[in-house]
C-alpha cells in the first residue's frame, strides 16, 4: 500500500496490507497510521521525523535512489518538489521486466529523466488539469504541476500510459465523463493514453 491517508484511520483492516510506503507526512498520505499499523511502514527520514508520534512499531528507514526491495517489488525513491515543511518523494515501482512511476502530488523534480525513463506506467498528480498551482518559495517550488504538464513530461520520456490520482476539484466536480474526455484529449496531443483513477480501478501491466 502506498501512502495512508487520514480517510483510512481504524479502517486499515479492510485493506490488510503487508507493507505501506509513504510518500509524505501531510495528513491526506500519513495519518491513517495516527492509530498503528500491523505490518511494516517504510517511509524517508525526514517523513519519520514528522509522523514520530504515530504508535508504529516496525519502521524502516527509505533511502534516496537507493532501491529498497520489498517482497518481490523493488521501490527506487526520487526527491520530488511539492511541500517545504513535508519533503515528498516519488517512487520508480519494479517487479520482474514492469516498471512505473507512482507520484500523488509534485510541482516539479530534479530527476524527470532518470524517474521516468523506461517507464510502462506514469502514475501522477490530479490536483489540476491546466490552471497551475505551483509557486516559489525561495528557490524551491512548492504546490502541484498541471496534468498538462505532466503530459509533457511523459511524451518527452517516452511514458505511453498516464493515470492520474488524487484528484482535486477541477476533476471531483466536473462531469465524469466530460473531464475523462478532457483528460484523453490532453493525452492524445502528447501520444500519451491519459485517464482517470477511479476506486477499484485494476490495471494489468503485461511483463
Amino acid at each position: 500500500m502506498i501512502d495512508c491517508g487520514a480517510d483510512w484511520l481504524g479502517r486499515l483492516k479492510v485493506v490488510d496490507p503487508t507493507a505501506i510506503v509513504l510518500t509524505h507526512a501531510h495528513s491526506d498520505h500519513a495519518s491513517g497510521l495516527g492509530q498503528g499499523a500491523c505490518c511494516p511502514v517504510y517511509a524517508t527520514e525526514e517523513t519519520w521525523s514528522l509522523i514520530e508520534r504515530f504508535p508504529l512499531a516496525d519502521r524502516h528507514t527509505i533511502e534516496p535512489r537507493r532501491p529498497l526491495r520489498i517482497g518481490r517489488i523493488s521501490f527506487e525513491t526520487f526527491p520530488v518538489e511539492h511541500s517545504l515543511l513535508a519533503p515528498t518523494v516519488g517512487y520508480r515501482v519494479t517487479e520482474g521486466r514492469v516498471a512505473f512511476f507512482y507520484v500523488p502530488d509534485l510541482a516539479s523534480s530534479h530527476e524527470l529523466h532518470d524517474a521516468l525513463h523506461g517507464m510502462a506506467l506514469y502514475i501522477g498528480d490530479g490536483a489540476t488539469v491546466t490552471r497551475s498551482m505551483v509557486r516559489r518559495r525561495s528557490r524551491e517550488l512548492i504546490g502541484h504541476a498541471t496534468i498538462g504538464a505532466q503530459l509533457v513530461w511523459c511524451r518527452l520520456e517516452g511514458v505511453g500510459r498516464a493515470i492520474f490520482t488524487h484528484c482535486g476539484s477541477e476533476i471531483v466536480r466536473s462531469d465524469a465523463r466530460v473531464i475523462a474526455a478532457r483528460i484523453r484529449k490532453l493525452g492524445f496531443e502528447q501520444g500519451v493514453d491519459a485517464r482517470v483513477a477511479d476506486d477499484g480501478l485494476m490495471l494489468p501491466l503485461p511483463g
